[in-house]
Parts: structure tokens; C-alpha cells; sequence
């Protein structure tokens, strides 16, 4: 069974507060198209703008660190075909999500299910929104987990101009972040494989991805 993780991708849609919505065009129509090709042969070549932090996206080391790892640059098999384990936002403190420490990360995606994304696309979902502890970072990047992924607004707290502790934590430490999940109310808690791999796309530090799992 596959399981969809991501929100869909629409022209004009508000992902974070202040990122602009993708705006959706045409580079050749299916009617210019008939001028090109023989007859009863017709394409369509679309054209998108849009900020990389749209929709379900991946975090790359080089979105937080100038030297960290690009799109092109973090191993596929950081991104693909890992075995997955499913975080339930249980334990709480407040907004802030903890991990039990008896859990065996190493190696795994972790990912943090929250709920949160049943308010996305409205208001509720960009503020108050659940975020994962510091500690909690510190101890996924301890503990050698592959990738870190919540259905959430953002993996950190975001009031304006603050700090992003998990973000600094765990890309420092090579693991790759992915955010605005859907869907993890689906998955078991564990043995299923989780797959979220962008675009080879030098110099860039986070895109979209169709992330899914297959249980």
C-alpha cells in the first residue's frame, strides 16, 4: 500500500506567512502547439514560479549553513527508501513535541505526527502550531536519525525573528528536514519505507517533494 504525504500544489496557495503563492502559466499551448507538430499531434508546455518552501518541501543543510549540503548534494539514500517511524505527538509540553528517548531512531525517518495539518490551508494552521522540542532535536541528531519530518507549519517555533533551534540542530548534523506533512494519521507507527527526494538542483537548499510511504 502507498500512502500520499503531501499537500497538493495550486496556483496562489500560502504555504508560511510571506512566501509568496506559486503562480502557474503557459509556455506553448495546445493550440500554438498545432503550428509546430503534424496534424492531430498537440502538446502543452507549462510554466511555474514559485518560491522553493511551497507546498510539502524538503530541507537541505544549505538552507540553514552556506557550506552545507545543496539539493544535488545530500545522498539519495537519505531521501529514499528509508525505513520509517512514526512520532505520535503524545507527549506534549505545551506546543512544544518531545520524543521518547527509548525510541531506536538510528538510521530511520522520524516523523512527527501532530494533526496539524487538518487546518492547512487556513488561517489556523499559520500560527499556535505545534513545533518540536530543542531537546528533542538534539537527541534525533544524537541518535543518528536519517530524516526528520512533521505535519506541521514549521519544525521550529516561529515568532518573528527567532530563533530556529531544531533547524540549526539537526541540519548541522547532515540529517535532512521535511515539512507541512500530510497524511501520517495513516501510517502504523513503524515498517513502512519513506520516500521524499526533490530535484537535483545545485545551489538551492530546499524544494517540493512528492513525499509518500509505502507500508
Amino acid at each position: 500500500m502507498i500512502v500520499e504525504l503531501s499537500h497538493r500544489i495550486v496556483a496562489g496557495m500560502v504555504t508560511y506567512p510571506g512566501v509568496p503563492g506559486p503562480v502557474l502559466g503557459t509556455h506553448l499551448s495546445r493550440e500554438e502547439s498545432r503550428q509546430v507538430y503534424a496534424p492531430g499531434t498537440e502538446f502543452e508546455i507549462g510554466t511555474i514560479t514559485l518560491a522553493a518552501n511551497t507546498g510539502t518541501y524538503l530541507d537541505t543543510p544549505h538552507h540553514r549553513y552556506a557550506g552545507g549540503a545543496d539539493l544535488s548534494q545530500v545522498p539519495i539514500d537519505r531521501l529514499a527508501d528509508l525505513p520509517g517511524l512514526v512520532v505520535r505527538a503524545t507527549r506534549r509540553d505545551g506546543r512544544r513535541v518531545l520524543v521518547d528517548d527509548r525510541l531506536d531512531v538510528r538510521g530511520r525517518a522520524v516523523l512527527i505526527h501532530t494533526g496539524w495539518d487538518r487546518h492547512f490551508g487556513t488561517e489556523d494552521y499559520l500560527r499556535d502550531h505545534p513545533y518540536l522540542a530543542p531537546e528533542s532535536a538534539r537527541l534525533l541528531a544524537e541518535r543518528g536519525a536519517a530524516l526528520v519530518g512533521i505535519d506541521s507549519l514549521n519544525i521550529d517555533d516561529t515568532p518573528p525573528r527567532g530563533e530556529r533551534p531544531a533547524h540549526t540542530i539537526l541540519l548541522a548534523a547532515g540529517i535532512p528536514l521535511v515539512e507541512h506533512l500530510t497524511g501520517l494519521a495513516a501510517l502504523p507507527d513503524e515498517g513502512f519505507r519513506f520516500h521524499a527526494a526533490p530535484p537535483m538542483v545545485a545551489g538551492m537548499g530546499t524544494f517540493p517533494v512528492r513525499a509518500y510511504a509505502v507500508v
